[in-house]
């Protein structure tokens, strides 16, 4: 699981790719959770780092979901029709229940 706080624009998605690449790195498959419930904007490069890790996770057969409350980011992922792609759930508990993983 990986928590992300703050902006995920520009200056913040380096960061988040780097942590997303260590969990990349457990042993395939991967089922990632991305809380992003404390992530109040996303810009087109954050939206990319997603899609990437998304890619990534999805050629290692295994599977992600993005943690997101009612605001921007469910939003964006609207708006992008990238919510017919991510898995997403409102909670950390629903997202590990989606998973079939231990809470």
């Amino acid at each position: 699981m990986v928590r992300v706080v703050g902006d995920l624009d520009v200056a913040g998605a380096p960061r988040l790719r780097a942590e997303l690449q260590q969990a990349l790195a457990a042993p395939a498959p991967l089922n990632l959770i991305v809380d992003l419930t404390e992530v109040p904007f996303c810009d087109s490069v954050g939206l990319g780092v997603l899609v990437e890790t998304l890619n990534q996770v999805q050629h290692m057969r295994g599977r992600m979901v993005l943690v997101v409350g009612p605001g921007m980011i469910r939003h964006l992922l609207t708006i992008t029709n990238l919510d017919r792609h991510f898995a997403t759930s409102g909670s950390l508990d629903e997202a590990r229940t989606t998973l079939g993983t231990a809470a």
